[in-house]
């Protein structure tokens, strides 16, 4: 019987999660979940200076947030633990006593003054900075001479001759010249292990079989082929995904827009649409399809559809992609799901909105497809909350109103009429108001302009009589007052 298939995912608790680790973490749990792998969590969290418990805390809970869950890791343990690498420094001490004994790792004793000789001499001679090996063939006896002496080292790999090959699942074959590759730092002389060494040392304990990750890491990728193979162990299969791209073809970065998960979740994009906008960062469907649910995305996720190019993150398709998760949402839902950002926004109380729930869906129906996340609705709805008296006019709201001669004496007229038909349904309302002002021989912008500016103070917005039906009689004969006195 073979083995599962195991992915994992491997962040550093040193930051809340960017956009590039949640869709990293989403393609490896889709293609553990579509071959009945296992998916796995593992911190690394070796950089002692910057990991912090409240960065691992952010970690767990925006992966769960995403609806990402995992078959091991920090909290869930497993039969691979422990899941924190720093966890695992006794492990990693082993291999490498393992590597020097084989002869495939050795003690550097250089200097950072010295390295940074070196360095500036193949500079100024136009050539590739790189280690010149220059404790690579001390002899033994030597450098244990020097260790128990105590000499400040580090340990580096040995890199060997010839050429180092791998497939990779996105980019196909790749080739790398081993002469190109330094004789990297395994352990820093602090006692520090390095990325490259760690992470091999835990994929290959915890039996990963398939490492899915960005681009960036393709570098890397022959050091550690070398590295499986001087621990006598199988490489897993790799598989790089395209980087996230910005404006101009650049890396992604905060210059571009917000890179936070976090901060498209406290925006009030939805989940969804999260997670769907995720899964085509360098992967389609069917090159039209671009509303899909994660089940279809992890029925038909295959790494060979997985693009070579950049992905480019397009903001816009973004936000119009929430637009279309919110807008299949029911009223009930999508007022919960709006119910704290209007509180924050001081607009009403939360115990003032569930007494007047019904009043609150009237007002998400109404408004509901003028919104496209959460956190446009305060915006939306600011009106209802302002004093009566006290409604801001938008400038391009009051200049519309006021370019109709006889706005006032208009408004005053229909302020007369309106009570007698307060009974009439928004839809009778209007057709009965559009009846009045043809009899009056007005066109409706002359009401309509004004009237909406002294009720909302917006430009433009929702059926002017759904808008009165929902502040009510009262409200809007003192707004349509207020109107008249202040557009005079």
């Amino acid at each position: 019987m073979s083995s599962p298939l195991r992915v994992r995912i491997a962040p550093s608790p040193t930051g809340a999660i960017h956009l590039g680790l949640a869709r990293t973490a989403l393609f490896n749990w889709a293609y553990a979940r579509g071959r009945q792998g296992q998916f796995v969590l593992r911190l690394e969290d070796t950089d002692r200076a910057r990991s912090t418990r409240e960065s691992e805390l952010a970690i767990i809970e925006g992966l769960r947030w995403l609806g990402l869950d995992w078959d091991e890791g920090p909290e869930l343990g497993g039969d691979f633990g422990p899941y924190r690498q720093s966890e695992r420094i006794d492990r990693h001490r082993e291999l490498v006593g393992s590597l020097m004994e084989t002869g495939h790792a050795y003690p550097c004793f250089c200097t950072s003054e010295r390295l940074s000789e070196v360095r500036e001499r193949q500079q100024a001679a136009n050539e590739t900075p790189r280690y010149d090996r220059c404790c690579r063939d001390s002899p033994t006896e030597e450098a244990q001479a020097r260790v128990a002496a105590g000499e400040a080292f580090a340990i580096r790999f040995k890199v060997p001759p010839g050429q180092t090959a791998f497939q990779d699942l996105v980019r196909k074959d790749v080739t790398f010249d081993n002469g190109e590759i330094d004789d990297w730092v395994m352990v820093r002389q602090s006692g520090d292990p390095t990325y490259n060494f760690v992470v091999v040392c835990d994929d290959a304990d915890m039996e990963i079989t398939h490492v899915l990750r960005g681009e960036e890491h393709l570098v890397n990728t022959p050091k550690q082929v070398l590295l499986y193979a001087a621990l006598g162990v199988d490489a897993p299969v790799f598989a790089h995904l395209p980087l996230l791209l910005g404006k101009g073809r650049k890396k992604l970065s905060k210059r571009d827009g917000s890179v936070s998960l976090s901060d498209y979740r406290d925006q009030g994009y939805p989940r969804e649409a999260i997670l769907n906008f995720l899964c085509m960062q360098g992967w389609a469907l069917d090159g039209e399809t671009d509303v899909f649910d994660l089940a279809t995305f992890v029925e038909h996720f295959d790494l060979a559809d997985v693009s070579r190019g950049g992905a480019i993150f397009d903001f816009d398709k973004f936000l119009w992609l929430a637009g279309e998760y919110l807008h299949k949402q029911t009223d009930e839902v999508l007022a919960e799901h709006c119910l704290p950002f209007v509180v924050d926004a001081g607009l009403f109380n939360e115990a003032d909105l569930r007494a007047r729930w019904d009043w609150y869906l009237r007002v998400i129906a109404m408004e509901k497809e003028r919104i496209r996340i959460y956190s446009e609705l305060p915006d939306r709805m600011a009106y209802l909350s302002a004093a009566n008296d006290q409604v801001e006019y938008l400038p391009k709201a009051e200049k519309g109103a006021r370019k109709h001669e006889g706005r006032t004496q208009t408004l005053s007229d229909y302020l007369i009429w309106l009570p007698e038909h307060s009974s009439k349904t928004p839809s009778e309302l209007a057709e009965a108001t559009k009846a009045w002002l043809v009899e009056r021989g007005q066109k409706i912008p002359m009401l309509f302009q004004p009237l909406r500016c002294a009720l909302t103070g917006l430009p433009g917005g929702p059926d002017l009589f759904e808008v009165m039906d929902v502040l009510g009689q009262a409200a809007t004969l003192e707004r349509i007052r207020s109107g008249v006195e202040r557009l005079a």
